[in-house]
């Protein structure tokens, strides 16, 4: 695990430039607010081709990185799908 990157999750939720929960990032991207959705390692297959499905529809980058344990420590709360709303964050993250 990379912690930069996973405490960029935690930095991101705090400056509210971060949305998480599979609805709410899935509102963000048909909103075209999400700027690079991450999908836990360990979501079922279902979730993921959901999520896969929806981000090429409208053009959205999208990662499958950390488990679902990684990304709830780093927010605090018990999360597997999360998006960066500001593409300053997703430069840093893909640094």
């Amino acid at each position: 695990m990379n912690n930069n990157k996973i405490n960029l999750l935690g930095l991101a939720q705090a400056a509210g430039k971060l949305v998480s929960g599979t609805e709410t990032v899935v509102k963000a991207v048909k909103q075209g607010t999400a700027d690079l959705v991450i999908v836990a390692t360990d979501v079922s297959d279902q979730t993921k081709r959901n999520i896969e499905n929806k981000c090429e529809f409208y053009d959205i980058p999208w990662v499958q990185v950390f488990t679902t344990e990684e990304i709830s420590i780093a927010l605090g709360k018990k999360r597997s799908i999360v998006a960066f709303t500001d593409r300053g964050f997703v430069k840093s993250f893909q640094k």
